[in-house]
């Protein structure tokens, strides 16, 4: 047998039990989180090795939705993420497409210098924000709380941002020009449309900062409990010795699940190319 089918051989085997390891991995502690949030407690008590549920309640979800507040909860955090999403990526947008086109004093550093905020550890910057909120009387808001997460990922966006902006063809925004397109209308007629892929990966990456942050929501919200996130509320569900653990695997799978369901609605988007075929022939 030759050295190259030998590999070939190996490796159609590795294959197969490679991404099975790597499932059984990821999706093992989740669906351990999921079975045990539909658990009796007295069964889970009574046998806590068993790894599938004798009886099933929808209970603990009821429990954390209602009794422990998490609806308000995920309507905080919704509104936190998607208005932190949509104000990142309007100012996001126009500044990339800046770094990445224009010609000014300083272009090759800015992008760079818009990284260096993350030099410095976020709790540098929540004692000064927390100062400063608390006298602008912003702080135990929502609006406060978006603020801090616009500026918080403003800068990788418009990293990322500017990368993909410089792959689309300006042969393409030269026919648009040609066509009798101005500037703006070249970026919302022909560049966004090229970009959604990328447009799609950084309103995710900006959705799950803003779902799952922590630091920021316990220092500005904590005073508020009907301001919490969801992220807040599970924590104060983790340290109550009053709250049964089949409980708090309920608020965990609630905090989890959107994220898993944004990710696999925008997944088509997030690998699909979108710029085959776009330049005129």
């Amino acid at each position: 047998m030759s050295r190259d089918r030998f590999e070939r051989g190996l490796l159609r085997v590795l294959r197969p039990v490679v991404i099975l390891a790597l499932f059984l991995a990821t999706a093992f502690p989740f669906l351990y989180m999921v079975t045990l949030s539909v658990r009796d407690i007295q069964e889970l008590i009574l046998d806590p090795g068993s790894l599938w549920p004798e009886r099933f309640t929808l209970d603990t979800y009821v429990d954390v939705l209602t009794r422990q507040g998490f609806l308000t909860f995920m309507r905080n955090s919704a509104i936190v993420a998607v208005a932190s999403v949509a104000v990142t990526l309007l100012i996001s947008i126009p500044g990339a497409y800046a770094v990445a086109r224009l010609r000014f004093f300083g272009r090759r550093q800015v992008h760079f210098l818009f990284l260096a905020v993350y030099l410095f550890p976020a709790i540098v910057l929540a004692i000064p924000l927390f100062v400063l909120f608390t006298m602008l009387g912003l702080r135990g808001s929502l609006a406060g709380l978006i603020l801090v997460y616009i500026a918080q990922t403003v800068p990788v966006t418009v990293y990322m941002l500017r990368n993909y902006f410089e792959t689309v063809p300006r042969s393409v925004e030269e026919a648009a020009a040609i066509d009798g397109c101005t500037r703006l209308s070249t970026i919302w007629r022909v560049v966004l449309p090229l970009s959604k892929p990328a447009l799609m990966a950084t309103g995710l990456y900006v959705f799950m900062i803003a779902w799952n942050e922590f630091l920021f929501a316990l220092l500005f919200l904590v005073d508020k409990r009907e301001s919490w996130t969801v992220s807040l509320g599970l924590s104060q569900l983790a340290g109550s010795i009053e709250i049964p653990t089949t409980v708090l695997m309920a608020g965990s799978v609630v905090l989890t699940l959107p994220i898993v369901i944004v990710f696999f609605a925008s997944e088509r988007l997030l690998t699909e190319g979108l710029t085959a075929g776009a330049e005129k022939g």
